[in-house]
């Protein structure tokens, strides 16, 4: 015995196992979404949490934060003055950080960007009649695009952009990352020798070992050129993000020392908002597509009335009625369980374009109304019922619909409740029937919209909506496993 116990905990562990591992992947990133490991290293490794917010900070892109790394470290900063610095800079001198990487879904900087907005229009659609722009929530609002660093860029004038400038200005030091001319040059630099850092100078070189680390010279024919073509002309004469430091403090711009002191002084809330991110934009991609929980909840109601109407009626005729042909329905009915579910699709796809019920509820409810495994698991379990019971309602006069309601189906109480879990679980985990007859948006289950999301969510988004996905067949699981055990366990016994 304590080896059979043994060997099903072990099965038990090896099922809870992935599920505990996909959660876990939820809280990751770009980072760490493909490391396997239950529990993410950020949460107690301060290195990686650091590597992590710098990712997040700058989008992703590595050879801004590479640049950041090497840029010279002042002998003495204080993050107090580089951040009232930052906090007085005109917002066209400064990008907002935090925008949504490439590998990610959603960025801080988009949530807060939605957050605000919220205050200043009443509705979604106030807000595309203000910006003549088509949104279909808040969620899927995008901030502005930037680049005050290229010379002729210029942002498109209306009251987006006015509204924006106005967010831009309540954003604290930590969203603000400064436009440097030293990486202005960099850029220049690169362009100029096709990206070949072997032809750059080496008057220009000086120490540098890529385009990164190289540093901004204060005269020579190559400044006077990017001084003319390339630097906007609001960083002229004097008016650079360096030269506006230069004359408040001494030495460089402190920038990868303010970043590392403000992840060690936030450790907690960066550690804690980065775990809950995706799940938090789930559940907004949820609310924002809420008719799919509408849907997949009339859906699984209905389906869970239709089959136990007609299987455990079907299977009730079968069982009292003893037909000639009872054993070959009974082939019949399992030979169904014999071939894939995929294989019947596309006739049942054309049948109900053919009746006309393509898009409706019902399309996705009658196909499955039958079930061969139900019938026959009912028919045996009827079988099995004491036939005096039925003796006595016939001697009281009773009609046969009415032992078959208030006698047969009260003492299947058992059985019908654990058919009803696996009507439940069918219907909530159906995907692609649900896809195939249901092409309106409208009518879209949550299973049809997660399959939609992963087709652009990263890996740790999917692993989040896969978390959530699951919690209401795990909530109604363990809410049913007495039922469940004794409908499989009482058709076996008798």
């Amino acid at each position: 015995m304590a080896v059979i116990y043994g060997l099903l905990v072990l099965g038990a562990l090896t099922t809870v196992y992935p599920f505990l591992l996909m959660a876990s992947t939820g809280f990751k990133g770009a980072l760490d979404q493909n490391d396997n490991k239950l529990v993410p290293e950020f949460w107690q490794d301060n290195a990686i949490l650091e590597q992590k917010y710098m990712l997040d900070k700058y989008a992703g892109d590595q050879s801004v934060i590479d640049a950041v790394a090497a840029s010279p470290a002042p002998e003495t900063a204080n993050p107090a003055d580089y951040e009232a610095f930052l906090n007085n800079l005109p917002p066209t001198m400064w990008h907002a950080a935090f925008r949504t990487a490439p590998s990610q879904s959603t960025g801080k900087l988009a949530m807060r960007y939605q957050a605000w907005l919220r205050t200043q229009f009443p509705t979604i659609d106030a807000l595309n009649l203000a910006y003549i722009d088509e949104n279909v929530a808040f969620q899927s609002v995008v901030p502005p695009t930037e680049s005050f660093d290229r010379p002729n860029w210029k942002p498109r004038a209306g009251r987006k952009w006015e509204d924006w400038l106005r967010f831009k200005a309540t954003l604290p030091a930590e969203y603000r990352v400064p436009v440097r001319a030293e990486r202005m040059w960099q850029t220049f630099v690169k362009a100029s020798v096709q990206g070949n850092f072997t032809a750059v100078p080496s008057e220009l070189k000086g120490e540098a070992t890529s385009f990164d680390n190289l540093r901004l010279p204060a005269d020579g024919p190559w400044r006077v050129k990017f001084d003319k073509e390339y630097l906007p002309a609001q960083f002229r004469n004097g008016n650079t993000v360096e030269e506006l430091w230069a004359a408040r403090a001494t030495g460089p711009l402190p920038l990868a020392a303010f970043d590392q002191s403000f992840v060690n002084e936030n450790r907690g809330s960066i550690r804690q908002e980065l775990t809950w991110r995706n799940y938090r934009f789930v559940l907004d991609y949820i609310a924002i597509n809420g008719r799919a929980l509408w849907n997949t909840a009339l859906f699984c109601i209905l389906s869970i009335l239709t089959q136990l109407i007609v299987n455990p009626i079907a299977a009730y005729v079968l069982s009292r009625y003893k037909l000639p042909t009872t054993g070959q329905i009974l082939v019949f009915l399992l030979a169904t369980m014999a071939f894939p579910a995929e294989v019947a699709m596309i006739p049942n796809f054309l049948l109900l374009k053919e009746i006309g019920l393509l898009n409706t509820f019902a399309a996705l409810v009658l196909p499955g109304a039958a079930s061969g495994y139900m019938i026959f698991l009912l028919k045996g379990f009827f079988d099995a019922l004491p036939q005096e019971i039925f003796e006595s309602g016939q001697l009281d006069g009773a009609h046969e619909s009415v032992m078959m309601w208030k006698l047969a189906f009260p003492l299947s109480r058992p059985v019908l409740g654990y058919l009803a879990l696996l009507a439940f679980m069918g219907a909530y985990g159906a995907f692609m029937f649900a896809f195939l007859v249901v092409q309106d948006r409208s009518m879209w289950t949550l299973m049809v919209f997660l399959y939609q999301l992963q087709n652009t969510a990263p890996r740790a988004v999917m692993m989040a909506a896969l978390t959530l996905a699951a919690i209401p067949t795990i909530a109604v699981f363990l809410a049913s496993q007495r039922v469940i055990m004794r409908g499989i366990v009482l058709p076996g016994e008798r």
